[in-house]
């Protein structure tokens, strides 16, 4: 490894060889100089400064999710707790999953996570973060799409088919109410993880794009975002890191 690389695992991984050294030894060279020296140390020539670590691991995380790397989450766990990321911020951002994966995809690294947390004696269930009630969630969370996307999608479950207003209303009261309500993660922190979960899975432009501009409208601008994208580059692989960064322009123009 690089020095850099030999650092960074040193740091983060407390000093423990990744799970694939032993057997697969170039790989674990290759990965680890691009992923560990490469990706962290290369800056944005017009960027302000760099990603934050706990930035940075919070999108690497939501990005092995979005692509189902499970087994990957749970190398990449324990770092993302060593660089700072809170029990409650790793939570908060499983949990949003569910609204943008399903269940039967969330539910993996959920495991994965309460396994870490057993792991490191951290009692469970951890605290509570509901911040509204059922009887407010429609207007909670309305109000938090409407900061994101505008004016235009206030009280959407009015507007659009009939028949599909329905889940117009769930969005609502469900995806944004239950969800980007709840404490442990700020809102511009939640865009950014539903950018990466979006991006990891592929098929999902229209919604990538729309994301973007949520981004965008609550503080993490397009330099922000290029950054992000180029640091989950090693665990989302090119085509969809392309394709991220495309929308990305999209959203821009």
């Amino acid at each position: 490894m690089t020095e850099n690389a030999r650092k960074f695992t040193e740091t983060y991984f407390s000093g423990e060889p990744l799970p694939f050294a032993e057997t697969d030894p170039e790989f674990c060279e290759l990965f680890a100089n691009f992923a560990f020296d490469e990706t962290v140390n290369t800056r944005l020539p017009m960027a302000a400064e760099p990603l934050e670590e706990k930035t940075r691991f919070l999108a690497i995380l939501s990005t092995l999710m979005g692509c189902q790397g499970t087994d990957a989450f749970r190398v990449m766990l324990p770092a993302a707790l060593n660089a700072g990321l809170t029990p409650i911020e790793v939570r908060e951002v499983v949990y949003q999953a569910a609204a943008y994966l399903g269940f039967g995809r969330m539910l993996p690294f959920l495991d994965a996570f309460n396994a870490e947390m057993r792991a490191r004696r951290i009692p469970l269930p951890l605290a509570p973060q509901n911040t509204v009630g059922r009887e407010q969630r429609r207007d909670a969370g309305n109000a938090v799409q409407v900061e994101a996307f505008g004016e235009g999608i206030r009280e959407s479950w009015e507007q659009g088919p009939e028949e599909r207003r329905h889940i117009n209303l769930w969005l609502a009261d469900n995806c944004f109410g239950d969800y980007y309500t709840r404490a442990g993660l700020t809102l511009p922190q939640r865009e950014m993880a539903t950018f990466c979960l979006l991006a990891a899975q592929g098929g999902c432009e229209p919604q990538l794009i729309s994301h973007a501009k949520g981004n965008f409208a609550v503080g993490n601008d397009r330099l922000f975002l290029i950054q992000v994208v180029s640091q989950c580059v090693p665990y989302l692989g090119y085509p969809r890191s392309l394709n991220a960064l495309n929308c990305i322009d999209k959203a821009s123009a």
